[in-house]
């Protein structure tokens, strides 16, 4: 049984950590227009900051398996992405080279804010986990509507550094509540051997590949989002409907997230509700196809954003479950930088595909979910390797 007040404060620090790694993005470029410095040297910055997500989640992860004293390094990781995203903020205009690995030292500890967060629950949550997961997919929702949206505000009023700035304070803030945390310290360090168990784990246990895998492919339909909401918005004469059909579905992710966590679904399994899930939610987008006009269309994100909320928190009851010890935060930072770099692969093709229209977008977005639910259906029924017998010695 989780001590009273602790999911409370997990959900407080990994939700302002999480809005800090959201917002940071729209913060720095908007800051390196204002400095002077230009677009492309701010996707650019923004690149350095993404990049290290993925690249540096299984280094980070089995750095997080491996030390005793993991509260110092989670404290430390937060610390060091504000500390890095600020630095790269202001050093943008006297000091570009030097903005740059800052970027880097932010984008390498990020890691931590997203997977590796979500690791520490099957520790801290007790006899509460699929309540702790719902409430952990919550914080990502809320920390997706609000992040970029208060950069924005902040900088519209005060400046983009004053953006920087606030987004700082929230890592900070995060980081104090973490300290706070009852975390418990390694009695003993992971081997090189152990591990090595996470590669093995998410090839090997077939709910864990199957997650992992089906999750990977719905980010590439996901991660076109903005493009295709930015062409219906197009169609409709209507430039803030990007914004406000982002919004629907983040907050119907929300709605749903609270209430997978308030009631969880016990009774069928989380592999087969996130499977599920990804298939049903092929159904909005398909959809979307076939309506017109703005209800029509903020309608159906939401709902697909309905879908999404227990999708999400079931597959981390997955990984947490099937995750071995020795390993678990390192299986969750592998699968968050998957689908990170699948989500930034779905918008670079889907840019690059703009010239074949909204519909056909569309109905990529709806035939990655169903892939992804029916790729991770086929993995689900594939049978665990037999474990290698070494010979008897004669």
């Amino acid at each position: 049984m989780a001590a009273p007040g602790v999911l409370t404060r997990y959900t407080t620090a990994a939700a302002l950590a999480r809005l800090a790694d959201e917002g940071s993005r729209v913060a720095l470029l908007l800051h390196v227009l204002a400095v002077g410095r230009g677009a492309a040297f701010g996707g650019l910055l923004i690149g350095a900051l993404m990049v290290p997500h993925v690249l540096a989640a299984p280094l980070v992860g089995a750095l997080a398996d491996a030390v005793r004293r993991r509260r110092l390094l989670y404290v430390g990781g937060l610390l060091g992405f504000a500390a890095g995203f600020t630095g790269a903020a202001l050093l943008a205009a006297p000091a570009p080279a030097a903005a740059f690995g800052a970027a880097v030292l932010a984008g390498c500890c990020a890691p931590l804010l997203i997977g590796g967060l979500s690791s520490l629950l099957g520790e801290l949550a007790g006899d509460r986990l699929p309540r702790a997961f719902g409430l952990d997919a919550t914080s990502y929702s809320l920390a997706g509507i609000v992040g970029p949206a208060l950069a924005a505000l902040v900088a519209g009023w005060s400046g983009a550094l004053w953006a920087v700035a606030v987004l700082a304070v929230s890592c900070a803030l995060a980081a104090a509540i973490v300290v706070s945390l009852p975390v418990p310290d390694r009695t003993r360090p992971s081997t090189p051997r152990g591990r090595g168990r996470a590669i093995k784990a998410l090839w090997r246990e077939p709910p864990l590949t199957a997650v992992t895998a089906a999750s990977t492919v719905s980010q590439f339909g996901l991660g076109a989002l903005p493009i295709v909401a930015a062409l219906l918005a197009t169609g409709l004469h209507d430039p803030a409907m990007t914004g406000l059909t982002l919004s629907a579905f983040a907050v119907g992710a929300l709605v749903s997230s609270l209430a997978y966590a308030r009631l969880p679904l016990r009774r069928v399994r989380p592999e087969t509700v996130m499977l599920a899930g990804l298939a049903v939610s092929s159904v909005p987008f398909a959809l979307l196809t076939a309506v017109e006009g703005r209800w029509s269309l903020l309608a159906l994100f939401a709902v697909a954003g309905l879908i999404d909320g227990p999708t999400f928190a079931s597959l981390l009851v997955v990984r947490n479950r099937e995750a071995p010890p020795e390993a678990r935060t390192q299986v969750f930072t592998i699968g968050a930088g998957l689908k990170v770099t699948a989500a930034a692969a779905g918008v670079a093709l889907a840019g690059l595909a703009t010239g074949h229209g909204t519909t056909a977008l569309l109905l990529a977005v709806a035939a990655s979910q169903l892939l992804a639910g029916g790729l991770g259906a086929a993995l689900l029924r594939r049978r665990r390797p037999a474990p290698r017998v070494s010979p008897a010695l004669p």
